[in-house]
């Protein structure tokens, strides 16, 4: 999804129009299982791969698909809607998450449990505060202390730390006091927490801060890329977009420069293309650095 002067659109990897968004729409967001979250005039809906928008602007808020599902808001209390936009669990929730392995998070009173696609509550509301699954566990706090619980909602990392967040390459970041570090699925310490942040691993690599620096380690904590970036983000499709100095620029898993920097903001690739910000304008690059050249855009 881009923005062409006052235009929402979408383009392909060739870099031509591939939908002009209705211009009723002041917003968009990228489609997630088919179909993309839609704005007008403060109220949500979905439009399809056509362009067509099939599920009329109406909630007050609304999220993307996942699982199957949309989590949707309707005066105070969310509920999940189809792809056909029919409403299959009723709002009732204080607050509801996406659907993650087979459950979603969901808040109600003050408390939070999660629920099958069916809406049947699966795990029963107990929680101060619960993430969705990944990789078999979710993250949840009790009594001020997250822990983590598997898909029956067997307490298996009992509550301990100060911050938690989800698995990813077999690693969940977790914060003790102000130092990060990263636990093992059965909740043993896979690198002590000394990193003044860190970040979620990603094609074996974790970004994180030492002292005023960023650098990458590996799945056994070692070092992989010396810390010496003002800003490290996530390797995504074997690049990460780094920060020296004031201009952002990409590097291999091994911390070779692939693009120098050069850009003013730079975001993760996908498909083969990452998108890049010089001065106020917004472009995309490839592998190689090489700018997408945008053939169709209305005049």
């Amino acid at each position: 999804m881009v923005r062409w002067g006052d235009r929402l659109l979408f383009i392909d990897l060739t870099g031509n129009v591939a939908i002009a968004v209705d211009p009723n729409m002041d917003g968009a967001a990228d489609f997630s299982e088919d179909l993309a979250l839609v704005r007008a005039n403060g109220v949500y809906g979905y439009m399809n791969r056509a362009g067509e928008v099939i599920i009329p602007p109406q909630y007050l808020g609304a999220a993307s698909f996942s699982g199957g599902l949309a989590a949707i808001r309707t005066g105070t209390r969310y509920g999940y809607i189809n792809p056909a936009g029919e409403l299959v669990i009723e709002p009732q929730f204080s607050l509801a998450g996406s659907f993650a392995e087979g459950l979603a998070a969901v808040k109600l009173g003050d408390r939070y449990g999660f629920i099958a696609p069916t809406g049947k509550l699966i795990i029963a509301p107990q929680f101060d505060d619960a993430w969705q699954l990944s990789e078999g566990r979710a993250a949840v706090r009790q009594g001020g202390r997250w822990g983590y619980i598997d898909p029956t909602g067997a307490l298996v990392i009992e509550p301990q730390f100060d911050g938690a967040f989800r698995f990813t390459n077999g690693r969940a970041r977790v914060r003790q006091g102000s130092d990060w570090g990263y636990i093992d699925s059965q909740g043993n310490p896979a690198i002590a927490p000394q990193f003044g942040f860190a970040s979620d691993f990603a094609e074996g690599r974790a970004a994180v801060l030492v002292g005023a620096t960023w650098g990458y380690i590996d799945r056994q904590g070692q070092m992989a890329i010396a810390p010496q970036f003002d800003y490290a983000a996530d390797f995504s499709e074997g690049l990460a977009a780094v920060k020296q100095g004031n201009r952002y620029g990409y590097i291999d898993s091994a911390g070779a420069w692939v693009i120098p920097p050069q850009f003013d903001d730079a975001a993760a690739f996908s498909e083969g293309w990452a998108s890049v910000k010089l001065g106020n304008q917004w472009r995309y690059v490839n592998r190689r650095g090489q700018f997408l050249k945008a053939s169709s855009l209305p005049r």
